[in-house]
């Protein structure tokens, strides 16, 4: 029986084939889509896991997050200096480290932040040294450049409209360790640096409410930056207002205590960055339940398209049933051959269309962390178990329509036809 399968099929390739793909393309459009959703979920909260506490401008939790955490670009509204200094001399605090972003460099985004942030234990340098004076700046381990080359800052990225700061250039001295965040991707240099850079000179507070101007970047900034000024990060004098504060606690217990005293603050916002993609992940969830009835849907119609084929498929070897029916061959063994058929072309489609799928979800997430910065693992899990099992079982019954119209075909009925 398995001799005259495979020499069926062999004969009837073209829908063969079509079977397959079918079959394929609509399994592969489920795991894809499942996937990279967890993928996503993994990533981001892998990432976000090296980053205890954030603290900002009252706002939105979600973009201070997307901001500080995953470098996207958003115009922040700023704290006052001075919360740098409340941290810095905090006992519940191991190290407090200043964000500033808004320029770019061949589409890296340069982060302005202190030595303290990249000393850290979870960001060690991979060669180099940390940088010591404005004019000098550390890459992360993502980023195609290599000490001792020089970058240019523009404020801004290319698309958006921005435009490079004159003169200023950065020296780069060292290389950071793989984090696994979308730091990897980022320019670290002084804070100072990008203060002096936009004319936001220590003592001078920005407005509270709006980032500095470019005009102010243009017209004062390049006076006041001086590439072998020696860092100062004792923070106790005037500061002018930052987006975010990244802060490291000596003790969960610490935390939870700092974000309680810097959410009363009616000037500041206090978040942990896991805590806020909860929220994401309940909006992403809302997505994938309407991403994975489309799928179930696509697959349905597929299952109905397959279900047609194979009706046409039994008709159209009517006669080739009933010159074997004629022949002594048992209805059970024609029904056996059509079912055996059409289960061997499902399930080699269910095989393939879980290899596309996944395929798929890996290139996905290879062109997400090339943007981005941070790997998406894409991998299979317990749960998928339940979902391969269900697209195994209708594999082998939706065969079982086609096969039974064959198997009550009379011979007489199926050699006048």
């Amino acid at each position: 029986m398995l001799r005259f399968i495979l020499a069926d099929l062999r004969r009837l390739w073209p829908a063969a084939i079509v079977v397959v793909m079918l079959t394929a393309l609509a399994v592969a459009l489920g795991t894809a889509v499942t996937l990279q959703e967890r993928a996503l979920r993994l990533g981001s909260a892998r990432a976000s896991e090296k980053f205890d506490l954030v603290i900002g401008a009252p706002g939105s939790e979600t973009q201070l997050v997307l901001s500080s955490v995953f470098l996207q670009p958003a115009a922040l509204p700023l704290m006052p200096g001075e919360v740098l200094r409340d941290l810095a001399q905090d006992p519940r605090v191991a190290w407090a480290a200043p964000v500033g972003f808004g320029d770019f460099f061949q589409g890296y985004p340069i982060v302005g932040t202190s030595r303290a942030a990249i000393a850290d234990g979870a960001s060690a340098l991979a060669e180099g040294r940390i940088f010591a004076a404005e004019g000098e700046a550390v890459v992360g381990s993502a980023v195609r450049l290599s000490p001792g080359e020089t970058v240019t800052p523009m404020h801004g990225l290319p698309e958006a409209g921005g435009h490079a700061h004159g003169e200023i250039g950065y020296r780069i001295t060292g290389r950071l360790r793989p984090t696994g965040t979308p730091w990897d991707r980022a320019i670290l240099v002084p804070i100072q640096a990008v203060w002096h850079v936009h004319a936001l000179e220590t003592g001078h507070e920005a407005a509270p409410d709006h980032a500095p101007s470019d005009e102010a970047g243009h017209e004062d900034g390049h006076g006041l930056f001086d590439a072998d000024a020696a860092l100062d990060e004792d923070w106790s004098g005037a500061l002018p207002g930052l987006p975010a504060i990244l802060v490291k606690p000596r003790s969960i217990a610490d935390a939870y205590r700092l974000r309680q005293t810097y959410r009363q603050r009616p000037d500041t916002l206090a978040v942990f960055p896991a805590e806020v993609l909860t929220g994401l992940y309940a909006m992403m969830g809302d997505a994938r339940t309407v991403l994975s009835a489309i799928a179930i849907g696509t697959q349905a119609l597929v299952a109905a398209s397959l279900l047609l084929v194979a009706v046409i498929h039994v008709g159209q070897r009517r006669a080739q049933i009933g010159a074997l029916r004629a022949l002594g061959a048992p209805r059970g063994a024609i029904f056996a051959i059509v079912w055996g058929e059409l289960c061997a072309l499902m399930l080699v489609g269910l095989g393939l269309g879980l290899g596309l799928g996944y395929l798929a979800a890996r290139l996905m997430s290879l062109g997400f962390a090339a943007r981005q910065g941070f790997p998406l693992p894409v991998e299979f899990s317990g749960d998928d178990l339940t979902g391969l099992g269900l697209l195994a079982l209708a594999g082998l019954v939706v065969p079982l329509i086609p096969a039974a119209l064959a198997w009550r075909q009379p011979p007489l009925t199926a050699l006048r036809g």
